[in-house]
């Protein structure tokens, strides 16, 4: 008999039932609009229920699916609880284990006996097996029997007993920490799937992109480097909070604004209406400004559609920051305290107090890089004064350019120096300078044995005059090379680049170390504009100029505000970027707040057309609103790592990269879109 209250509970509970019931009828006759129509039965499973349009009808399979499935039903829930390869040790001897992990190289002693590894889940320690064809009592085992029917490489359930073992020699196996003082004797294994015949797996098997999950699965470099990646993560989530930085998470289906890269699209069912995936979260994180956020931050996902190369991806992560009520020195101190923290808790390097201030024109000048690396020596200097003019022509066609060089000391011989540069020349990376429209490099080599140590082009009065970095001791190189007679602009001069190209050939031909540690550097008073090129599409201004940083940056001084109206492309902006080992790290600038001067800018300056005005206009309302000064930054986590690791592409820290055409190959993305695709969001194709 129900209690009273159980009887209320029970007619209460039966009637939401029929009063559901009664709900999704009137639901379903709405919809068909009172059409006499079967209407779906409605099937009850506890408290869920379900539409089923007629009788289910069953699945016939063969023998060999039925096994199939009977095999998979006994791996569905492997336990919660089991032992770790990692915490085995002498402490456990004598009890009995359950462990998991993948089956490792397999040795047979003999019929009776048998050795294997076993990889733990994370594939980073290992333990021996060993494996006996007859227990205590001489009954056969049946262990022993699916052991050596095992491919390596399966994942497995084992159970055993841990017994003491003799040290090994050594205490790791292909990168994986070895238990070197217990091992299991086993008495069963569950094989938990199979691992295909047609997979062949050694200690120097690569495998392509294509497979990038095995890639992963046998590299210990390549998931050592992804847990890194995570730890790094931590970090600086830590310290972001400790510096009171709130974390933020932006949309990523955006609009199409001319920020200064090319957007990817993403079409929608309305006709002519379309998303943009973000190039950053830079207009969100300004009306968070302009909302009383003081400190945010994100590890965002950004998109932008151009040219890929090692440290470029198509799509990437970046540590994206702003600070409201802040200028430039905040940004600037705030991320320097993050890196030296970084770099002082995951690597165990103390770097300096203060990172070093240097001009876009000074790094320019010297480095022939917006991104210079202070780790090589050979500085540019300018010798237009000291050249002749018949040298000038043999070097260069331009009118009135500018000469500079460099020095490349080898400690090599003359002789030596004179093979590393014809075999760097006829090289694909060398043949380039010898093409290019300023006129190929002069290249002089320190040779005693030659009339003016072979510097005779020159002329005595040159030689004498050149400056001290740049004078040759025997077996040295002196490049010299034209540049057009104008102000910098882009991120490097063709000295700069060979610069770097020879310092890399040097290594490659092991006649120079390659060069070792961090040497950052922060480069300030970036031109606020740039003249427009082919490659970048800017902002789409009829003025011929685009932002060097983005139309949201602000000009550095009250001069510079003024030089907006006499010569915008004299304007020095507020752009700082972060540099370390000649690579880019992140940029960011002081932000304009002032909704009218923001106006300004897109319209007069850039000169916009109005309807692309318009796209910034709810950016425009924010700032209106009373916005804050602010400024911030994003540093590409990527490269970051990358850096961090020592590693030469970006694809080595990312656990699914894109190839150099942008392609996933492992899942084949992106795929063409199917004719009904098309219709559906209303698209042509065009030849």
């Amino acid at each position: 008999m129900l209690s009273s209250k159980a009887a209320a509970r029970s007619v209460s509970h039966n009637w939401s039932l029929r009063s559901s019931y009664v709900e999704i009828s009137k639901f379903l006759r709405t919809k068909h609009h009172g059409n006499k129509t079967s209407y779906p039965k409605f099937v009850g499973a506890g408290r869920r229920y379900f539409a089923v349009s007629a009788r289910r009808t069953g699945v016939e399979v063969d023998s060999s699916m039925r096994k199939v499935l009977d095999t998979y039903k006994e791996t569905l829930q492997p336990p919660t609880k089991h032992d770790k390869v990692e915490r085995l040790g002498p402490e456990k001897i004598g009890q009995r284990v359950d462990l998991y992990g993948y089956l490792g190289t397999r040795r047979d002693v003999s019929k009776k006996m048998s050795f294997a590894l076993l990889r733990s889940e994370d594939l980073q320690t290992c333990v021996q097996l060993v494996s006996m064809a007859k227990d205590a009592e001489g009954k056969e085992k049946v262990s022993h029997v699916t052991l050596k029917g095992e491919r390596e490489w399966s994942p497995v359930h084992v159970n055993g007993v841990i017994k003491e073992r003799k040290p090994a020699k050594d205490d790791t196996v292909f990168g994986m920490k070895l238990i070197n003082t217990v091992e299991v004797e086993l008495d069963a294994i569950e094989p938990l799937n199979d691992f295909p015949t047609d997979i062949v797996i050694k200690e120097d098997t690569v495998f392509p992109p294509e497979l990038r999950h095995l890639q992963i699965r046998t590299n210990t470099e390549l998931r050592d480097s992804l847990r890194f990646r995570s730890n790094v993560v931590k970090e600086a989530r830590a310290i972001l909070s400790d510096l009171r930085f709130v974390e933020i998470e932006t949309p990523m289906l955006f609009k199409s604004t001319p920020e200064g890269a090319r957007e990817f699209i993403v079409p929608t069912r309305n006709k002519g209406l379309a998303y943009a995936l973000p190039q950053s979260p830079q207009q969100y994180k300004q009306i968070l400004m302009a909302s009383g956020i003081p400190k945010y931050f994100q590890f965002a996902r950004c998109f932008r559609d151009e040219d890929l190369r090692a440290d470029r991806q198509p799509e990437f992560t970046q540590l994206d920051m702003e600070l409201a009520f802040a200028g430039d020195h905040d940004v600037m101190h705030q991320i320097e305290d993050i890196i030296r923290h970084l770099w002082a808790n995951c690597l165990g390097i103390n770097l300096e107090s203060s990172f070093l201030r240097m001009s876009y024109h000074d790094a320019m000048a010297s480095y022939g890089s917006d991104k210079p690396d202070l780790r090589l020596k050979m500085k540019i200097h300018d010798v237009t004064s000291l050249i002749s003019s018949d040298l000038v022509n043999k070097i260069s066609d331009l009118e009135n350019p500018i000469i500079e060089g460099i020095k490349v000391s080898l400690n090599t011989s003359p002789r030596a120096m004179r093979k590393f540069i014809a075999d760097f020349l006829d090289s694909t990376e060398g043949k380039p300078f010898l093409e290019n429209p300023d006129g190929g490099p002069g290249i002089f080599i320190s040779d005693p044995s030659r009339p003016m140590s072979g510097l005779d082009a020159l002329g005595f009065e040159a030689t004498e005059k050149l400056p001290e970095a740049l004078r040759p001791e025997p077996g040295d190189l002196l490049v010299l090379q034209a540049r057009k007679n104008e102000p910098f602009s882009g991120g490097s001069t063709t000295l700069g680049n060979l610069r770097l190209a020879l310092n890399r050939a040097a290594v490659a031909a092991d006649l120079i170390d390659p060069p070792e540690g961090f040497r950052f550097v922060w480069i300030v008073d970036f031109p606020l504009f740039s003249p427009t090129n082919d490659t970048d599409p800017g902002q789409g201004g009829s003025a011929g100029l685009s932002s060097t940083h983005h139309p949201f940056t602000a000009p550095k001084t009250p001069a510079d505000v003024d030089m907006l109206l006499e010569a915008p492309e004299k304007v020095i902006a507020a752009h700082y970027d972060i540099v370390v080992n000649g690579v880019e790290l992140g940029g960011g600038s002081r932000r304009i707040h002032n909704a009218e001067v923001q106006e300004f800018v897109l319209r007069d300056v850039l000169k916009m057309s109005k309807e692309r005005l318009e796209d910034f206009r709810h950016l425009l309302e924010v700032l209106r609103s009373g916005c804050p000064p602010h400024a911030g930054i994003a540093l590409g986590w990527d490269r970051l790592i990358a850096i961090m690791l020592g590693k030469s592409s970006v694809r080595d820290v990312i656990a699914f990269p894109k190839s150099g055409k942008g392609e996933d190959l492992l899942v084949k993305s992106p795929n063409a879109l199917t004719k009904e695709q098309l219709e559906t969001y209303h698209l042509q194709l065009r030849d």
